[in-house]
């Protein structure tokens, strides 16, 4: 007997295949207080902050890296900045504590401050999650913004020398928005950075959060959550580039050109939309099916020829279209490996 799972089962399954497990994230934490213990030793006054996805409880297996940043004093901050001197002595006095302070218990302990563009790259030399080649760190030198809003970090690759940013805000807005929903947001871009992974990274993490503020507000089903940011994205980005959602950054760049985004977005959308109606219908081999097209590796794929020609059969006998009532043709669930990006 063929095995049927209703949409809410088969994204909770696959939801649990690529979340972090208590061991990588436990370990992965203590990595992260060391650094800032040290980061804040080199730099008297300073406060840390931590952002990124173990910050922002969204992380997936296997667990490759981890963020924080160091803010100096106003006092430690004063030569430093737009017109000022650039981050790289920063950088070069964390890069020596971190070494000093980690290397005994990390004997392959490297770290990179050359060529880096916002922040130190620490490399443990040793993995958090089994069979990993490396687990790194992204360690930022901040200065407070004179306007008391936000952060400047550095950029090295401009003539300024620093980008205005505010990291701090933007995990505070990550973790309401995860309160806000009982963990549902939280959950859901979890699936969500897998489907950009899996259909060539059209956004980055960043953005799929930011977005994510504006459609998940209140606790909702899994499959309404991808449904809502799909729907929503696809509008938003049809518009333009995403804001800063915290005011004081420009635009989130796109890893590709906007109109590819905007069709791989419409796509999902649509194969979401899909799913939902099948399983309405009492077609659940359909529904997975479709789900399928969005989620490959997390959602098997179904054979779903018998509900199909049931469905087309019932739509003959009433003298309905074949259309599917979302602009799609029966040809969008036939059994083809088709990757959500409308290619």
């Amino acid at each position: 007997m063929v095995r049927k799972e209703s949409l809410a089962a088969l994204l909770d399954e696959g939801r649990r295949k690529i979340q972090v497990t208590d061991e990588e994230l436990a370990e992965a934490k203590r990595r992260r207080r060391l650094l800032a213990a040290s980061v804040r030793r080199a730099f008297t006054g300073s406060t840390t902050y931590f952002n990124g996805s173990v910050a922002h409880g969204d992380a997936n297996t296997p667990l490759t890296d981890v963020d924080l940043g160091v803010v100096l004093s106003g006092k430690d901050a004063g030569p430093y900045g737009p017109g000022k001197k650039s981050a790289l002595p920063l950088m070069e006095i964390a890069r020596d504590a971190i070494r000093e302070d980690l290397g005994d218990e990390f004997g392959k302990l490297t770290i990179e401050v050359v060529g880096r563009r916002r922040a130190v790259l620490v490399r443990f030399g040793a993995p958090v999650t089994p069979g990993q080649l490396d687990f790194t760190a992204d360690v930022m030198t901040a200065i407070p913004h004179p306007s008391g809003r936000g952060l400047y970090i550095p950029n090295t690759k401009i003539a300024a020398q620093w980008d205005r940013a505010d990291p701090i805000t933007h995990t505070r807005m990550v973790l309401q928005t995860i309160e806000d929903t009982n963990i549902t947001s939280a959950r859901a871009v979890r699936l969500l950075k897998h489907w950009n992974g899996t259909h060539g990274k059209p956004m980055c993490s960043w953005n799929i959060k930011a977005l994510c503020l504006d459609c998940l507000r209140e606790p909702m089903a899994l499959i309404n959550a991808l449904q809502a940011f799909f729907t929503y994205a696809a509008d938003e980005i049809g518009k333009g580039p995403t804001p800063d959602p915290a005011g004081v950054a420009g635009p989130i760049s796109l890893n590709m050109p906007r109109s590819d985004v905007h069709k791989r977005l419409r796509t999902a959308r649509d194969y979401i939309d899909l799913a939902i109606k099948h399983e309405r219908a009492g077609r659940p081999l359909s529904a997975q099916h479709a789900l399928h097209q969005v989620l490959p590796e997390l959602v098997p794929s179904a054979n779903s020829t018998e509900e199909e020609a049931d469905r087309l059969a019932r739509t003959a006998r009433s003298g309905g279209t074949t259309a599917s009532g979302l602009g799609l043709t029966t040809g969008l669930v036939t059994q083809t490996r088709t990757r959500a990006w409308g290619d």
